[in-house]
């Protein structure tokens, strides 16, 4: 495969520009709306599930919210290629090609795995904005890249032969006896691998590693994980890039903040409750498959202040997690991970790992084996304390100690509500 290095630098050259091309947010947001509003007309008005429903003055508030069932129910309806999700799965145990079309699924392990159609533009304008994003400096010196997920994407293939980048992509379900040394051979500048992942390698190779950069990804970045990761690693910058199917959602910049990727896609942000939003996203950047008014399922706190690296386009403060694993208390009263988080960790500055799962009407937390007897009764008194305060009644919880060993099948959630 040939890469296009034009479309790639194309994108990478007008993200680099992005905060001096504008003089605040409003102007910001009048560019974006003229692309948004180009994008409808001769993009997504071209898919079957718009077709006919678009005008060239439709404004995007006039059109449905959808989500993950919406698409997965006509999956063809809303890609320009017209592939259903039975010709993306079959493909993707192949080769992971439709003809011109390159497909994919998300890192999810859950059985409902997101699935994605992308033209050969797309890997490249992605390519172009991840650069951009999270390696703006990569033509001035070589990088050595190592990618640790669970499955390979035809996003990180386009990066090979770019440029000085060398790339190495590790198979995170092999699990790390199969991948920990041909890491530690590679000798990576950066590292893109999930939270866990990030953590295991500081608690069991940091004199073996010396990146430049970190960067989380595919699962939520806990504060417990951030702060082992950083002692282990005190001179490599780490950040988040906060990608799904969905699209590449918001990367860390410069100066340390999250900031959403509104210079590809227009982000409105649904009340949740409790100070948190919810996203809904339309990517306006996407030639194959249209991503438009796509809620999802993901917790937000936003930060507006103002960041030191000029950017317009607004801060995260935190990704919280997703809102399906938040507790269902007597009553009804619902309580977000962070909530939960706060509460066992807070109880005691010992416990440095958890895990909280409701199933059915019990809640249930279990910290690590060597965590200290008191430990562990001060984390189930304090997070019952702040469970029945917030559900006006009683709520026991159950805690043990138990092996909470690395995950490498399936994402990490550790707060997580199972039906």
């Amino acid at each position: 495969m040939i890469v296009d290095p034009l479309a790639a630098l194309m994108t990478y050259g007008r993200i680099q520009a992005t905060p001096s091309r504008f003089s605040g947010r409003r102007t910001f947001e009048r560019w974006q709306d003229a692309r948004l509003q180009r994008w409808l007309w001769r993009r997504a008005a071209r898919v079957p599930a718009f077709r006919g429903r678009i005008g060239p003055n439709t404004r995007l508030a006039e059109l449905p919210v959808m989500d993950k069932a919406t698409l997965m129910a006509n999956f063809a309806a809303y890609n320009v290629a017209g592939l259903d999700a039975d010709t993306v799965r079959a493909a993707i145990a192949r080769d992971r090609r439709v003809g011109p079309w390159h497909v994919g699924h998300s890192t999810g392990t859950s059985g409902n795995r997101g699935l994605y159609v992308l033209s050969d533009r797309d890997r490249f304008n992605w390519l172009g904005a991840i650069l951009a994003k999270a390696l703006p400096d990569f033509w001035r010196r070589r990088a050595r890249i190592a990618v640790i997920l669970p499955t390979a994407t035809g996003l990180y293939d386009a990066a090979h032969g770019f440029g000085p980048m060398q790339l190495s992509f590790l198979d995170l379900t092999a699990g790390p006896e199969h991948w920990l040394g041909p890491l530690i051979a590679f000798r990576p500048t950066v590292v893109i691998a999930p939270p866990k992942i990030l953590r295991h390698l500081a608690e069991a190779a940091p004199e073996r590693l010396a990146p430049d950069l970190l960067y989380s990804g595919a699962e939520v970045m806990d504060p417990l994980d951030r702060s082992t990761i950083r002692a282990a690693f005190p001179r490599a910058r780490l950040g988040e890039i906060y990608m799904a199917t969905e699209g590449l959602i918001a990367v860390t910049c410069r100066a340390g903040r999250l900031h959403l990727c509104e210079d590809a896609m227009h982000v409105d942000l649904e009340e949740a409750g409790a100070g948190l939003v919810r996203p809904v996203l339309t990517d306006f950047s996407r030639q194959a498959q249209v991503m438009l008014r796509y809620r999802m399922n993901d917790l937000l706190r936003m930060d507006d202040s103002p960041c030191a690296c000029g950017s317009p386009l607004r801060g995260v403060g935190e990704v919280v997690g997703r809102e399906d694993d938040c507790l269902i208390l007597p009553g009804g009263a619902e309580v977000t991970p962070d909530v939960v988080r706060n509460a066992v960790v807070d109880a005691d500055p010992r416990i440095s790992d958890f895990r909280v799962v409701q199933a059915g009407d019990g809640i249930y937390v279990s910290l690590p084996r060597d965590v200290p007897a008191a430990a562990l009764q001060r984390a189930e008194a304090a997070l019952s304390a702040r469970l029945s305060a917030l559900a006006g009644r009683a709520v026991p919880i159950m805690a043990t100690a138990a092996d909470l060993p690395l995950m490498t099948g399936r994402k990490l959630r550790r707060v997580e509500r199972r039906s």
